[in-house]
């Protein structure tokens, strides 16, 4: 009995931030989706084994540019960044799996590109710091603050992913 609890409870907070349930925001940048870059970065993040739980192509009000980078409002270079970010479309995704902010940091490469392993999404197709095609939450805590300030929560899908058994 004590089972079927659990297991219920655990379906209702299956958007728990922990083991396979955690998840990233990550965003295309206008410079990534000019560049036709959404379908091969989707990819990547697919053929690693997580699962997209969120996507949608969206062009970022400035407030919401303006919240989600805060913490850079002191910097030199925010008016740009808010300008870049705002000039085109962003694709805006949620990616969910095992250890998924960790491992997709190390997909996307460092924030300069010049810095960037090949192989990494930043190390293949980068040039600029400016321009750097790709955006990731930098841990759990971010992830939700990002994720709640890009999508509401019906905008988030549960579903089973039928390779998760091959995965996990």
């Amino acid at each position: 009995m004590i089972c079927l609890f659990l297991t219920i409870i655990s379906y209702i907070f299956q958007s728990g931030w922990t083991g396979v349930n955690e998840r990233t925001f990550i965003a295309v940048k206008p410079d990534g989706v000019q560049r036709k870059l959404v379908g091969e970065i989707v990819r990547r993040f697919e053929k690693k084994g997580f699962k997209l739980v969120g996507l949608k192509l969206v062009r970022a009000s400035e407030d919401i540019l303006r919240e989600h980078y805060w913490d850079l409002r002191t910097k030199p270079f925010y008016n740009r960044l808010i300008s870049y970010m705002s000039s085109g479309p962003v694709v805006a995704m949620v990616w969910q799996g095992l250890e998924v902010v960790k491992t997709a940091r190390k997909m996307l490469g460092e924030t300069n590109p010049a810095e960037s392993l090949p192989g990494t999404i930043r190390g293949d197709f980068c040039v600029e710091v400016g321009k750097n095609v790709i955006h990731g939450s930098d841990s759990v805590e971010s992830a939700q603050r990002e994720i709640s300030l890009w999508f509401g929560p019906k905008e988030l899908h549960r579903w089973k992913s039928s390779s998760s058994q091959w995965i996990y």
